[in-house]
């Protein structure tokens, strides 16, 4: 099997990085940045002090800090203003996922027009798109290494996976500085979704020895740092050592894929509004259980390298223990079921054909080592509900 690998072409990681980022858009011969933000790190001040990082560089940078939580294709209409109105020529995201994936969004759209739909899976997209910076504030999507971006489709509430190398960053700067004043929830919610993206990314039926190495080593990090920078989010090792896990897992699941949490996953944030990483949370164990059968032995890796299990165990006990730590993982962070959340128990009946219908469109479930029919998918949201 011949892996095809991407990777944004220069990559700044480390204590105090988000000061080098003049240094970064000056190198790549550009002087015009909008930097794509949400008002939570406007509110901070974080937003304003990259701006004047950016003047002191010499450079013109304008700020959009209008994102929401969960992109919508709406949400997109002023900031794509902005960014002509601007006359913008590198777009910098600096936030977490929704900030990622806005910039992500308006770059491609900036340089090719017409509307996020046009760019849906199972379309690949090669560009044209404006260079973006991914300057990510939480330790968890991994956004800032992978060419794909969520929008939901404001029309029809549909999230809709977007694909391909125009939503590659061309520059990552991964500093762990940024992710110190993250509360415990959306440390607990960020820190799951880089789990998952690690061991969907080792089990996926598109995995390569590429992406294995990198998943695994980021399981290990986060089954010995997440409960820790839950507890303590002052800690600064732990902090370090989750964001580089995030990016990690990040490059692992873009150069490979994710499977069946987060085509579940998706469905569960456009409806119900829920955070992608707690809505993975929500599935995670029971979608585990529900695969491990078909490939024991790589949930068994999983397993070792997350704590769970050694090296004496056999694959398969080694693979329930996987599913059994996942359920203590999410009880000891607190993860709400959707019944808990207040999620109606009638509206989730309701929409869960709908939910098992855009989940099996999306594309990723059939990358899971068990392919699930839409009868499987109404189950398991059935069986996760409370």
């Amino acid at each position: 099997m011949i892996a095809s690998l991407s990777l944004p072409r220069i990559m700044r990681v480390g204590r105090g990085a988000a000061d080098e980022l003049g240094d970064v858009v000056t190198g790549l011969g550009l002087s015009r940045p909008l930097i794509v933000t949400d008002a939570f790190l406007v509110s901070t001040g974080a937003a304003n002090r990259l701006t004047a990082t950016l003047r002191d560089a010499g450079l013109h940078p304008q700020l959009f800090s209008d994102t929401v939580p969960d992109p919508t294709t709406d949400s997109l209409a002023s900031g794509l203003k902005t960014l002509h109105d601007h006359e913008a020529d590198v777009v910098v995201g600096f936030g977490g996922g929704s900030p990622m994936d806005t910039a992500k969004a308006l770059a491609l759209l900036g340089a090719q027009g017409g509307q996020m739909r046009d760019y849906k899976a199972p379309r690949t997209n090669h560009g044209p798109a404006l260079p973006v910076i991914a300057v990510p504030t939480t330790a968890g999507s991994g956004s800032e290494a992978t060419q794909f971006t969520i929008i939901s489709d404001s029309a029809t509430d549909e999230k809709m996976l977007c694909v391909g190398p125009a939503f590659l960053p061309t520059a990552a700067v991964v500093d762990f500085e940024l992710t110190m004043s993250m509360p415990p929830r959306l440390t607990a919610d960020t820190g799951i979704d880089a789990l998952t993206h690690a061991v969907e990314a080792y089990v996926s039926s598109k995995a390569n020895p590429f992406s294995d190495n990198l998943a695994l080593t980021a399981i290990t990090t986060i089954g010995r740092r997440l409960r820790r920078v839950y507890a303590d989010g002052s800690d600064a090792e732990a902090r370090e050592a989750m964001m580089l896990a995030a990016t990690q897992a990040g490059i692992a699941f873009s150069n490979s894929s994710v499977a069946l949490v987060h085509g579940m996953s998706r469905p569960i944030g456009a409806h119900f509004h829920v955070a992608h990483g707690m809505s993975n949370a929500m599935l995670f164990p029971a979608v585990t259980a529900f695969s491990i059968h078909a490939a024991s032995s790589r949930y068994a890796d999983c397993a070792r390298a997350l704590g769970a299990a050694t090296a004496t165990d056999s694959d398969a006990n080694a693979a329930d223990k996987l599913a059994d730590a996942l359920r203590t993982l999410c009880r000891d962070l607190e993860v709400p079921t959707p019944r808990d959340y207040g999620i109606n128990r009638d509206e989730w009946t309701r929409l869960t054909p709908l939910m098992a219908e855009q989940a099996l469109g999306s594309g990723s479930p059939a990358n899971n080592p068990v392919v699930p029919t839409a009868d499987e998918i109404q189950t398991l949201y059935s069986q996760v509900y409370a």
